[in-house]
């Protein structure tokens, strides 16, 4: 089973440095140094902070460990998708929280204020699918709405990279970086729906 590990492996590096933000931002939080940026959207109250950071931490290393097939087929994998549903939750519920009732980040606008909504709002309704889609044995339907469910939280990763990007091509401004944030989610989906709709493989 070492073939299946660099998967779930890249899954958490991808996620790696939002949460290392993430951590050094409770860190700070708590008392300690100002490693990172102030941001005003953390100035009205820790605790939806915590649970995001907390939640993401969660749901990417938990629900990367479900894409292993050997966890699959026994009984971890459904305790495990247990805690990932309940991470995920926390996680689209602060970060609309975060959304709807703090000030937006410096340099945002309006696009990315809306795209939060729809996608923190989208992951929240593919993790509801997917728990019904089991609860009706449909395994299939399951592993897709998951599998969505997690690329837009993974979006976090991916931006870093759309970011870097479009700010080197089209230069900075609040549309660019709206932009770039919005074709980090999309990005996700696109490989999510590709390894969705993919043909399984005949196991020999």
């Amino acid at each position: 089973m070492r073939t299946a590990w660099p998967i779930p492996v890249a899954l958490v590096a991808l996620g790696a440095i939002p949460l290392v933000v993430g951590g050094l931002r409770l860190l700070q939080l708590a008392g300690g140094p100002a490693v990172v940026p102030a941001d005003p959207r953390f100035d009205a109250g820790p605790w939806p902070v915590v649970a995001h950071v907390v939640g993401a931490a969660v749901f990417v290393v938990v629900g990367a460990a479900q894409f292993v097939p050997r966890l699959r087929r026994s009984g971890p994998h459904r305790r495990a998708g247990r805690v990932v549903v309940a991470a995920g939750l926390v996680v689209a519920g602060s970060a609309l929280w975060l959304t709807l009732f703090t000030p937006a980040k410096p340099g945002t606008g309006d696009l990315l204020f809306l795209l939060r909504l729809v996608f923190a709002s989208a992951q929240a309704a593919c993790l509801v699918l997917g728990v019904t889609a089991v609860r009706r044995r449909d395994l299939a339907a399951h592993r897709a709405w998951m599998i969505r469910a997690y690329a837009i939280a993974l979006a976090a990763g991916t931006q870093l990279l759309t970011i870097g990007l479009g700010t080197a091509v089209f230069g900075t401004g609040v549309l660019v970086t709206d932009l770039s944030n919005g074709a980090g989610w999309l990005v996700n989906l696109a490989v999510a729906e590709w390894i969705v709709r993919r043909p399984a493989r005949v196991a020999r």
